[in-house]
């Protein structure tokens, strides 16, 4: 069986650590796993405690993203259904070796700075707080609102992203290029089982394709907001693609004989970041591309140049 999981850096996570420093909270959390979704009435009477302490604590454990909220109708009003999140948190002391190469230069662009797009419908961008202009409106994609995207879809076409090459303001050689983003497939509504052929291109060059299996809505995503319908895309897949001498690498796997050669770095002043659904894929299924305040990683487009 698949376990949700959470990993927190302490110096970044200290709203989820104090959501577990207290007793009452790891009962309410215990009880949300035992029993599935309840209402703050409900676990007062479970835990027979005063319905304002459990609202306390209720808000202490969503902020710190253990648990989700959802407001919905009741007989008299509204009540507020607490939903569990992760059954296990990771807390990671120890720092991630990328952080500690020195020669590693990282560019993160949010996902609504792309310099260039072409896309079909259905299509659309929201904010953490709304939609962007028009559903289903390719030209709602030149919006200025853009800057402030969270999430993007659309179903063929691309999005294209202009990051300064700084390696060659140094003049260093490059021996590794890196670009990640969170990605799903696009489907209305959402489908498990729905591929779809995702690309990338630097600097004009294909270096590889990977297919999404599936548009992920079985649950809401880690950061997701609350209004973003649960009938929608929750989040995707972290994907990784790293481009070295001997070839490019999907999360470690060589997936295309693409190298830094083909790329040739050092005559551009910048890297285009293209990613996208052709029109000759086998796979048309779509994309989402999930950026801060949006499915599970919380992180936008990012870029990391290695050099020797």
């Amino acid at each position: 069986m698949q376990r949700d999981f959470m990993v927190i850096d302490p110096e970044q996570g200290m709203a989820t650590l104090k959501g577990l420093a207290s007793p009452l909270r790891v009962q309410i959390l215990k009880l949300l796993h035992l029993k599935g979704p309840m209402n703050v009435n409900d676990i007062a009477s479970e835990l027979s405690l005063p319905q304002s302490t459990v609202s306390i604590n209720v808000q202490i454990l969503e902020d710190g993203a253990l648990i989700r909220t959802e407001n919905q109708k009741a007989r008299k009003g509204n009540q507020k259904i607490c939903f569990a999140t992760a059954e296990e948190v990771l807390v990671v002391v120890k720092s991630d070796k990328r952080e500690l190469d020195t020669n590693a230069i990282e560019v993160a662009m949010p996902i609504g700075l792309y310099t260039s797009c072409e896309v079909t419908s259905p299509c659309g961008l929201c904010t953490v707080d709304g939609i962007i202009g028009l559903l289903d409106v390719p030209n709602s994609f030149l919006d200025p609102d853009r800057m402030k995207a969270g999430l993007i879809w659309f179903t063929r076409g691309y999005v294209e992203y202009q990051f300064p090459n700084n390696a060659k303001l140094t003049g260093s050689p490059i021996r590794e290029l890196e670009v990640a983003m969170e990605l799903s497939s696009e489907v209305p509504g959402t489908a498990s089982d729905w591929p779809s052929d995702i690309t990338l291109t630097i600097n004009g060059i294909n270096v590889g394709t990977w297919t999404s299996p599936g548009d992920f809505g079985d649950k809401r995503g880690v950061y997701t907001p609350s209004w973003w319908k649960l009938k929608g895309s929750q989040y995707g897949k972290l994907k990784n693609w790293r481009v070295c001498d001997d070839g490019t690498y999907i999360d470690g796997l060589r997936i295309s004989d693409v190298g830094l050669g083909a790329l040739d770095l050092l005559q551009h002043h910048s890297i285009r970041i293209r990613i996208g659904v052709r029109d000759d894929a086998r796979h048309p299924g779509g994309m989402n591309i999930f950026g801060r305040g949006f499915g599970n990683y919380d992180q936008d487009v990012v870029l990391r140049i290695k050099t020797e």
